[in-house]
């Protein structure tokens, strides 16, 4: 049951991470003129990865400074969930072996 619980977890904060991705290279290419936001499927698209990612990307916001008009914050979003991802296994690896030791190297 516990390695079930954490596959889960990993799974969604991989998958999590892939949306922050592609909401990034959708905000590119529409800024871009790549795609116009006036089509139906690509504005659905837009708003579910804005939706999706914007209640992560907006305290961040507060942070980060900007660097002309280049947004990092997705960067550091992404930081930050492999950062998660590393200390969720670090601790699933200490509770299945039994040791704290997995958990400070």
């Amino acid at each position: 049951m516990l390695t079930i619980v954490f596959n889960v977890a990993e799974e969604l904060l991989s998958l999590y991470r892939w949306a922050v991705i592609l909401a990034a290279v959708f905000s590119m290419l529409v800024s871009f003129g790549v795609l116009d936001t006036r089509n139906r499927l690509v504005w659905t698209i837009g708003d579910f990865l804005y939706r999706i990612t914007e209640p992560a990307l907006r305290p961040l916001r507060r942070f980060v400074p900007n660097i002309g008009n280049i947004d990092i914050t997705p960067i550091v979003l992404l930081v930050i969930l492999w950062a998660a991802q590393q200390v969720l296994q670090r601790i699933y690896f200490a509770l299945v072996t039994g040791s704290v030791q997995g958990l400070l190297f």
